[in-house]
Formats: structure tokens, sequence, C-alpha cells
């Protein structure tokens, strides 16, 4: 089922398609967003408010500050970022906190163009992964492609996005790890092409599933930049 828009006659839709060849596209598309914080000392009263605030959120340990966090919002509605939730932020006791801006990170979920249910593609399962509870641990972090790979042909492109895809598929089948991908292009103040989200149940298993991700053609050779990285355990997620 198609809920696309024209716009002046462009068509800015995602892409999906349905098992008898139909080709899908939906204009939805949900934003997340990563704040960092130092100087917290009692998260007890933070996840109060974030409780009582109704909207959806994921808190994280950081464990690489004894006094950092992050938070995690979500929204299909760019206006919420600058409104509600900026309104929450300055009403409640995250005002007591030191921001790290270095840490901030946006994106907007994606479609491939072969997805046979868009809705679930780019709303429910990126929603769903930050909530579960059974994958707590994160690592989130943008990265750049060089332009070396916008010169490859299009078959060539497939076949290095397909081998990262491959070890990804592999490391989610072993329940050892999900992932979120979500596209960044002239969102973020770094000028980053994509914000890569890691959950799982461990740890270890994502530090892992990053360092085999390093041998991949994509890594290796036509990537530009990657991080900074924030990984954290969550400490309270809303019900999903």
């Amino acid at each position: 089922m198609s809920i696309a828009m024209e716009h002046a006659g462009l068509d800015i839709s995602e892409k999906g398609r349905a098992k008898d060849g139909t080709v899908l596209s939906s204009d939805r598309r949900l934003l997340m967003q990563l704040l960092a914080f130092g100087n917290c000392h009692n998260t007890t009263k933070l996840i109060e408010e974030l409780k009582k605030s109704g909207m959806d959120f994921a808190i994280y340990a950081d464990i690489n500050d004894p006094y950092g966090i992050g938070l995690l919002a979500m929204s299909e509605d760019p206006d919420y970022f600058v409104g509600g939730l900026r309104d929450f932020l300055n009403g409640s006791a995250f005002t007591e906190l030191a921001p790290k801006p270095e840490y901030t990170m946006l994106g907007r979920t994606y479609s491939l163009g072969y997805e046979p249910d868009l809705e679930k593609t780019l709303i429910d399962r990126p929603r769903e992964r930050v909530l579960d509870p059974g994958l707590p641990w994160a690592i989130w972090y943008p990265l750049r492609r060089n332009k070396l790979f916008e010169t490859l042909s299009a078959e060539e492109q497939r076949s290095v996005l397909g081998e990262h895809g491959k070890l990804g598929f592999k490391f989610g089948d072993a329940g050892l790890g999900k992932d979120i991908r979500l596209a960044c292009h002239g969102l973020d103040r770094n000028d980053n092409d994509f914000l890569i989200g890691v959950l799982g149940k461990d740890l270890y298993p994502l530090s892992i599933l990053i360092q085999s991700m390093r041998k991949t053609k994509q890594t290796s050779m036509y990537l530009e930049s990657l991080g900074p990285f924030f990984t954290g355990k969550a400490i309270w997620q809303k019900e999903a």
C-alpha cells in the first residue's frame, strides 16, 4: 500500500517491494536522537520524570563516564525535537547536568527498496529494538563514507554493502546483536552519512561485531570517519 506524497513532481518516498513484486512507497520515517550528559550523580529523579512524560525514551548509563548518561529520544515529527522534547528537557532535572554536544547524534530511518513491510522497517522495528529490555547494551556511532564509494558502479556498491550486511545478519540470527541503521545526511553538524546503533543482551558480542566489520571492504576501504562512539547500558526504557 502506498502512502507516499508527490512533492512538485519529485518522489522522495521510501520504497519497498511486496511479495508479488508490487512497488511499495511511504513518506513515514522515524527520527532518533541521542543526547549525552555528564555530571549525573543520581538517575532516580531523571527516570521518574521520564516515566511521567509518556514519551518514547531509553536512558543509558555511559560505560566510559561514571557520571555520564545518554538519552535516546524518537518521533516521526521533526518538530518534536525543537518543541516537546526541548520543553521537557528545559523543565526537568536534565538542566542540572552538563551536556556533551560532541556525542549528539541524529538520524532518520530509511529503506533499501526490497522490504515487504515498510511500516515495520521504518517505524515499528527500530522503535521496538530501542525499547526492548532484552537488548539493554548499546553502541551508537556515526559514520561518513569517502568519495571513492560514489565512483563505484551500482553492482560494485551492492557487493560492498552486501558483504557488510551479511555479517550483521549472522550476528542477528545468532541472537548476539541487532542493528538500527539511520541516515543523517545534513542532519548533524559533522556532515555524517549514517548513524548506527548496535544493541544486544551482552556487550562483548557487540564489540566483536564491530571488530569483524573492520575487515569488510566498506569499513577498510570506503569509510572516511567513524565515531565518536557512545557505549552504554539501558537503565530505563519505556514499555514498547
